[in-house]
């Protein structure tokens, strides 16, 4: 095993009150890919900033390799003293290091390096600080919330970036769907502490559940073993009592034990005030336009029913905002029409703080001043007892929003938006900043609700796990205003995006043909021509049949991983079991796409 070139042992920090961290350590080795995790305010950012040397921790041993270089993104770069991006990323650079290598990093950050810093927008900054961080490939980077403000194409570009990087990571973030991809382990932090698995985080969710379960027959043993020793106490010998203080000792120190337990911080509990009933068609638009220098929205035709749940992809700059804006009539086409429906309530989720006052408080922000109760689903709820199901203590009741970390930002625009009742939800970036759990919370909020919703999002597991439909560019590389509807998530779209391409090159093909071939005799065409292949029809009708093998094997293992006791007692089958499941899944996924393309290549011959 190589050494470690960065190791935080046994951390303590408070910052009165309860510890933040209380006997963390993180170790980094060459080659590793963490993710830390774990909910809003358990110290996984200030853990970071302990590693980089940002933060002091008031006791613990801090250990870094002297020839081991650190480079920590920043969630407020400073700027000054700088006149372009490049030159402030550049500035990144050690003796010997490329100054290539931050072109090519800006130039695929969507940065030309001759901006003025001082006129960034968030979202730039955050670009123009990570090829900063990245230009050196350093021994570590230390990443928090990388993908913020970053538009899919992007992700998936640093995705890679990352995959191929000499450098160790520490990466927190809120996409799963990235930490799946570049992290090779996971620490958790959990009330002061951090545990950790030697697996990426797609294996963290399940590890997670079997902690707490393991943990709570813990507790219920030791509360069982207090009564046992109670019932002693009560009713032995009184001279085999004294003889017996060791035990005694023992007990006092189990009742210590069991009333310092602290469980797992609860969850978000909440549901969303829906409103009166809207009519059954909430919007149409008819070939509508939008031009500023270039087109944005070449004619657009759509109909959203209620139920219906909408996401809209797209790099940024595609024009996701400007139709968002259209479709909900805060924006005027140039041309063609869009009509709203009837009884229309919308309740709006802005992850961009603009309506946040940053001098409000949190009981003024959620009851619009209005005393100290707020009405949620026509209950009278005191704005303290709200505050709660949303994690924040009654003593936050006169906090300023601007002494708020970000996830708690997040939350407190969560708790309002569900308090409003509404039957059309507009969520823009709605899961930046917000925990796994919180997450989990506002996917089974979005899937479950009974009115409309239409989100912009470029989380591609909240959107697998949430939407009906998905709009995105038709030219997603190059976007030039024309924009598709596609059923299903953002998985579906790209499968239905990759079938429709192979069905064009297959068309340019035959289109190519020498004249001469396309003038043989009758006697040489194909007899089937417009028909599915034998073997076509065969995988349409079997396929099905075999996803539903492939689930039940899944679910089979899912069934066995369950055990509390399996990782404990028998870790080399649960990670065959894990394994196997990974496979089965990826066969799936492939039957899946498979079975698609061959449906859609039999609807465009039969219609």
């Amino acid at each position: 095993m190589a050494p470690p070139i960065l190791k935080l042992d046994d951390i303590f920090l408070s910052f009165g009150g309860a510890p933040l961290l209380n006997g963390a350590s993180l170790q980094v080795e060459p080659g590793d890919r963490i993710c830390l995790v774990g909910r809003n305010g358990s110290g996984k950012s200030t853990l970071m900033k302990i590693a980089a040397g940002m933060v002091e921790a008031q006791s613990g041993e801090v250990f870094r390799h002297p020839s081991a270089t650190i480079r920590y993104l920043e969630q407020a770069p400073d700027f000054a003293g700088y006149s372009t991006v490049q030159a402030y990323a550049e500035a990144g650079l050690g003796p010997g290091d490329d100054p290539y290598r931050v072109t090519y990093l800006l130039e695929h950050l969507g940065l030309t390096g001759e901006e003025d810093p001082n006129r960034l927008s968030g979202g730039e900054s955050r670009r123009a600080a990570l090829a900063r961080v990245m230009a050196p490939e350093p021994d570590i980077l230390l990443l928090d919330e990388p993908t913020n403000h970053l538009d899919l194409p992007t992700i998936e570009w640093l995705e890679d970036e990352l995959r191929k990087t000499r450098s160790a990571l520490v990466v927190i973030s809120h996409d799963r769907r990235f930490l799946e991809k570049v992290s090779n382990a996971t620490v958790w932090i959990d009330r002061g502490t951090a545990r950790r698995l030697s697996r990426g985080f797609g294996h963290f969710e399940a590890w997670r559940d079997q902690v707490l379960e393991e943990e709570e027959i813990e507790q219920h043993k030791l509360g069982k073993a207090i009564e046992r020793e109670e019932h002693w106490m009560r009713y032995g010998v009184t001279a085999r009592r004294k003889r017996n203080m060791r035990r005694v000792g023992e007990l006092q120190a189990m009742r210590a034990a069991y009333r310092g337990h602290n469980g797992p911080q609860g969850s978000v509990q909440a549901s969303v005030a829906e409103g009166k009933e809207s009519g059954k068609l909430v919007i149409e638009a008819e070939n509508i336009t939008k031009t500023y220098d270039k087109p944005v929205v070449a004619p657009f035709s759509i109909r959203v029913h209620r139920g219906d749940r909408i996401g809209l992809v797209g790099p940024n700059g595609a024009g996701k905002t400007t139709l968002l804006k259209m479709l909900t009539g805060q924006l005027e086409p140039d041309s063609g029409w869009i009509k709203l429906g009837t009884n229309l309530e919308i309740a709006t989720l802005d992850q961009k703080r603009e309506a946040l006052d940053p001098e409000d408080t949190l009981s003024h922000y959620l009851t619009d001043g209005r005393g100290e109760t707020l009405l949620v689903n026509g209950e009278q709820r005191h704005v303290a007892g709200y505050m709660k199901d949303f994690l924040f203590q009654p003593e936050q009741i006169r906090t300023p929003i601007k002494n708020l970390s970000g996830g708690e930002r997040a939350r407190l625009m969560l708790a309002r938006m569900l308090a409003r009742p509404s039957n059309l939800l507009i969520l823009d970036e709605p899961t930046n900043d917000l925990d796994i759990e919180t997450l989990d919370l506002l996917q089974e909020i979005v899937a479950g609700y009974n009115g409309t919703v239409i989100l912009v999002s470029h989380d591609r597991d909240f959107l697998d796990r949430t939407v009906t439909s998905t709009i995105a560019p038709a030219t997603p590389d190059a976007p030039d205003g024309r924009w598709i509807e596609y059923a299903g998530g953002y998985t579906d779209m790209l499968a239905q995006r990759k079938g429709a391409q192979e069905e064009r090159k297959k068309a340019e093909k035959a289109a190519e043909k020498p004249k001469a071939e396309s003038t043989a005799s009758p006697s040489d065409a194909p007899k089937s021509k417009g028909k599915l292949s034998y073997k076509q029809k065969f995988a349409l009708e079997n396929i099905p049949k075999e996803m539903e093998k492939a689930e039940a094997e899944i679910a089979l293992r899912e069934k066995k991983m369950a055990d509390p006791n399996l990782f404990t007692k028998d870790p080399a089958s649960f990670n065959k079991l894990a394994a196997e499941m990974e496979k089965l899944r990826e066969k799936l996924t492939q039957m899946e796409e498979e079975w698609l393309e061959l449906e859609m290549l039999r609807e465009e011959i039969e219609g």
